[in-house]
């Protein structure tokens, strides 16, 4: 099963950072029902979950994944690229503890956890306005005695490399992956032996989707990609997600999954 870790819309997030937006009114109660949702689909899918403390003075606090990096065999704290959003990673630390031996990317290093996709033996880090190349080498070096080869790849057309690209499958005895790109937004040469799904292009941001199980969470803004997934036999689910959208966040944000045995507390 899956522990997954989230935090609650800060009431300040109107005052978050912002690199490809303008930034336009977010309506903080609608995002807060919004929030509920997406952590109720993935009860529904079987995640426990549970939410760090509240933190109403970090505006970019709701999007957790960006504090960490969880691979089965260890825990990787980031150091964001904005220095506004560093406080955030001691409470994902301190949640983490109890599953996973901790590794921490430090200073000159940065890292934001939407620019790292893992896939079997294979993780691709973005470099980006969030993530530069000495986060990518102590990355490298953490999780290269696991096996894992670590590839970086140019962001430019978005905040994160997993607003460009995510997984959708991921073969459980290894092999290839499928995965779900933006080709406008990340060069699908970097990608070459998976399977690659391109979004409606009239969706461009509908790469970021979430992965849980065998069932894909979507955004409800995203019907043609959505509908996409469907058409080959994905299992997808969709949420709304107008206002954190605004704030640069996807589904992938605003979650960290941790596997778990099934009777962890």
């Amino acid at each position: 099963m899956f522990l997954a870790i989230t935090r609650s819309v800060p009431a300040s997030i109107s005052r978050c950072e912002l690199t490809h937006l303008q930034r336009e009114p977010i309506d903080y109660a609608r995002a807060v029902a919004q929030h509920a949702r997406y952590e109720a689909a993935l009860s529904a899918l079987g995640c426990r979950v549970e939410r760090l403390p509240e933190a109403p003075d970090l505006p970019d606090s709701v999007f957790v994944e960006d504090a960490a990096v969880v691979f089965d065999e260890l825990a990787i704290l980031t150091r964001p690229g904005a220095a506004s959003r560093r406080p955030e990673v001691g409470a994902m630390a301190a949640a983490l503890a109890p599953h996973r031996p901790l590794a921490f990317i430090e200073a000159p290093g940065t890292m934001d956890g939407g620019d790292v996709l893992v896939t079997p033996g294979k993780v691709f880090v973005g470099i980006s306005g969030r993530t530069n190349e000495e986060g990518v080498g102590q990355l490298r070096a953490l999780i290269a005695p696991h096996g894992f080869d670590v590839i970086a790849v140019p962001v430019t057309g978005c905040l994160h490399l997993k607003s460009a690209v995510t997984a959708v499958f991921l073969p459980p005895e290894g092999g290839g992956a499928t995965l779900l790109i933006n080709p406008g937004w990340i060069d699908r040469a970097c990608f070459g032996g998976f399977e690659l799904i391109d979004v409606d292009p009239s969706e461009p941001a509908a790469a970021n989707v979430l992965r849980v199980g065998d069932s894909v969470i979507c955004a409800d803004e995203h019907p043609g990609t959505r509908e996409r997934l469907s058409v080959l036999g994905f299992v997808t689910q969709s949420v709304p997600a107008s206002e954190l959208a605004k704030a640069e966040g996807g589904v992938t944000c605003c979650s960290v999954l941790v596997r778990v045995a099934g009777n962890s507390p």
